[in-house]
């Protein structure tokens, strides 16, 4: 899935040939996506101007005059600049086209989403799939503090609560292995038990893994490709632990374990990870 810095890559990608520029169409090849696109929204939008164009977690928020745009990448989703006169692909499902730039919602499994929030219901975050999301992890209101004080007293794993999104959002499946490989913590330790020296640590690894993937212009998945349609390449690389089960540690050699936590493969080493 694309996580916060490939859908933060993205954002940057695209957002200095998008924005105060006029959006001349938006065509719905595939309007059966995660929630189904609403008919009247291509007018709805054609004709405005892209004032901004934010992230907040995993959504891109395409701000104009009169409402916002959300988009979601789903579970493999891409969105890249393409040519005119590219042929669209099988599962190019959305299109966006500009005076000088097009851009198309890639989406093989249709796990993403493209919805409306009109200006006349309150800002963008209010919406019901932003306004529950936690603190953004590179922003300044994310804390080992604040980390601390919301952990206090969950029996839940950790890894459970850094993927909940309610604490601080966008630490995905990948980063949460990655950061608590590099903060020492075994996935299934209880949130509420870690003392506040050791959050000090997690809170640490998570804004230097994200910031190594965002340096890195994201992680290599199989179907990720960034705004220019190229692919990531930072985990291909550089991945401590996550998808390397049973090859040795590259701090201690001990192999590598995979689990399962809710339904998404969970990646640490045993010997460098304690609860």
């Amino acid at each position: 899935m694309p996580e916060l810095p490939e859908v933060e890559t993205t954002r940057r990608g695209i957002a200095p040939l998008i924005t105060e520029q006029t959006l001349l169409q938006l065509v719905v090849h595939e309007s059966r996506m995660r929630w189904p696109i609403p008919d009247d929204l291509p007018e709805r939008v054609a004709g405005h101007v892209v004032r901004r164009c934010d992230r907040r977690g995993k959504y891109l928020l395409l701000h104009f005059d009169h409402g916002c745009l959300i988009v979601h990448l789903g579970m493999s989703g891409s969105l890249r600049r393409a040519p005119f006169n590219e042929e669209r692909r099988k599962h190019d499902h959305v299109e966006w086209r500009f005076d000088d730039s097009r851009f198309l919602l890639h989406d093989p499994r249709r796990f993403g989403a493209v919805l409306w929030h009109d200006a006349r219901h309150g800002p963008v975050e209010a919406h019901p799939l932003l306004a529950h999301l936690g603190v953004e992890p590179l922003g300044a209101d994310f804390t080992a503090e604040h980390l601390h004080r919301h952990l206090r007293g969950k029996q839940q794993a950790i890894k459970l609560a850094l993927l909940a999104g309610k604490i601080v959002v966008g630490v995905g499946n990948i980063y949460a292995c990655e950061s608590l490989f590099r903060a020492g913590i075994h996935p299934l330790t209880p949130a509420g038990k870690l003392p506040l020296p050791r959050v000090r640590r997690l809170h640490a690894a998570i804004r230097t893994v994200l910031q190594d993937a965002l340096d890195s212009g994201g992680s290599t998945l199989r179907d990720y490709v960034d705004a220019s349609g190229q692919p990531g390449s930072y985990f291909a690389i550089h991945a401590a632990v996550y998808d390397r089960a049973g090859q040795p540690c590259r701090v201690c050699q001990t192999p590598i374990k995979r689990i399962v936590q809710a339904q998404r493969a969970t990646y640490y080493c045993p010997h460098c990870q304690h609860r």
